[in-house]
């Protein structure tokens, strides 16, 4: 028997790394978040019973905690603000990931310039380049700073150092995926390693009120790389997205403990650096005098900005038994999804034998419903060569029936279309209060969106209106 219970205490168990599951045997794959690879062995815990200890500050009424501790101090950039909620939180830790060369590197150097103060020290620390490198970025963008201090390392222990020897307002770890613990078994970058480190960095900074921002790398399906629980410590997660070949920047948050998740900074990458756009509804939209056929605007939301946004589309007549269908910018599921209902709604044959390419202007995702009116309207005027009437904008969700359906947000789509010149546009019923001089045409269906194209210009007519002939 007492062999049989000491078999049984010291079987071995077997965890999650990723979101910490427990369970008695080896899977492959977790089935709380069904990620891959990540069930490992760890020794059974023994049974213990903690004693009540001494606490280290006594409990008090909520309301006679001072708060003034908490107040969100500006970074500079009232790009990054905005997202932030006002700016860094002493105390704060934030993780921002994003793919290589989006520019995480390069805002994060003018964050450290333009933040750093004769009360405020600034510490860069960067483990993937060296510090003549980074020099050479803060002279290309301006970010050079006497209370900005560099410094190179991959030790966590020397860069512990280091924030007893600057004593810094903010911390920037470029990244944390290259900082390892000699005290820990396993190379720079794995899951230890990244929990060790973002621990004791995160432990600092809520013992000495500092700021710390974080560079995280991503997978290929961009997501976080390392633990899960390196999201759940942070206390704010941002994501920076873009085409490398595009100048547009998102920075999105995806986590904040100290603010909204609704909010989106826009910035623009060029030479000399990367700055904030406040009004960035010009990089999607190409000015001409006439209309011309494929074209239809759109009001997209990212985050609580709206932002005016420009679909084109193309149709040639096909060299091939299966016509091509390419999408840039654009969810090609979406797409496909308005061909089908205008050919099947719309009575337009034109569609389903030609090569088809539609994109957005200025490297935008759209991703939301509330494009789907306008991706249909320019479908439609590429495929009959005819232009939109001029200043007009299309909001609204199309459904597999036909019908247009209500979005969130329609009076600041509007709102954010009139101030930037659009007199005309086509939204679903009950859109609510209007601008003052926009005109605005209310659809129910796919059909009524269609009437606004001109009849008279008109290549390939639906099959609605040749019945009627």
């Amino acid at each position: 028997m007492a062999a049989r219970a000491k078999s049984t205490k010291e079987r071995p168990s077997y965890r999650c790394t990723e979101c910490g599951w427990q369970t008695a045997k080896w899977l492959g794959r977790c089935p709380e978040c069904q990620a891959w690879g990540t069930v490992e062995e760890y020794g059974a815990p023994a049974v213990r019973t903690t004693a009540p200890g001494r606490v280290t500050t006594s409990a008090v009424p909520i309301g006679q905690v001072d708060g003034r501790q908490a107040t969100a101090r500006s970074t500079g950039v009232p790009e990054l603000d905005r997202v932030l909620g006002g700016g860094l939180v002493p105390g704060a830790v934030v993780l921002v990931a994003g793919e290589p060369g989006v520019g995480k590197s390069t805002l994060l150097l003018d964050v450290a310039a333009k933040s750093a103060s004769d009360e405020h020290r600034t510490l860069y620390v960067t483990g993937e380049e060296s510090a003549s490198q980074v020099r050479l970025r803060a002279d290309r963008i301006g970010a050079i700073d006497d209370h900005l201090y560099l410094a190179a390392e991959t030790d966590l222990a020397a860069v512990l150092g280091h924030l007893d020897a600057v004593k810094p307002s903010l911390l920037i770890m470029d990244s944390v995926q290259t900082v390892a613990s000699p005290e820990i078994d396993g190379a720079p970058g794995g899951m230890a390693q990244v929990r060790e480190v973002a621990g004791a960095l995160i432990r600092a900074s809520k013992e000495r009120g500092m700021s710390t921002l974080l560079v995280g790398h991503v997978t290929k399906d961009g997501a976080i790389a390392g633990p899960r629980l390196l999201e759940h410590l942070v206390d704010v997660v941002l994501h920076f997205e873009g085409d490398r070949h595009a100048r547009l920047r998102l920075v999105r948050g995806v986590k904040n403990r100290y603010g909204t998740t609704d909010e989106v900074g826009c910035f623009e990458l060029h030479d000399e650096g990367i700055t904030g756009l406040a009004d960035p509804s010009g990089l999607f939209l190409t000015r001409r005098a006439e209309p011309v056929p494929g074209t239809c605007l759109t009001v997209t939301l990212e985050g609580r900005r709206p932002l005016v946004a420009e679909v084109q589309a193309l149709t040639v007549d096909s060299q091939i038994p299966s016509p091509r269908r390419t999408t840039s910018g654009l969810e090609t599921s979406r797409v496909s999804m308005m061909l089908a209902v205008l050919e099947q709604r719309g009575r337009i044959s034109a569609l389903g034998k030609r090569d088809i390419y539609s994109a957005t202007v200025g490297g935008v995702k759209l991703s939301e419903p509330a494009a789907d009116l306008a991706v249909a309207l320019a479908l439609a005027s590429a495929a009959s060569d005819t232009p939109l009437p001029k200043n007009l904008v299309a909001i609204g969700e199309v459904g597999l029936a036909g019908e247009v359906r209500r979005v969130t947000g329609v009076q600041r789509r509007l709102s954010e279309a009139h101030r930037l010149g659009f007199t005309h546009a086509l939204v679903p019923g009950d859109p609510g209060r209007v601008p003052d001089g926009m005109k605005v045409l209310e659809v129910a269906d796919i059909g009524d969106a269609l009437r606004v194209l001109p009849r008279s210009r008109r290549r390939d007519a639906p099959r609605e209106e040749e019945d009627r002939r």
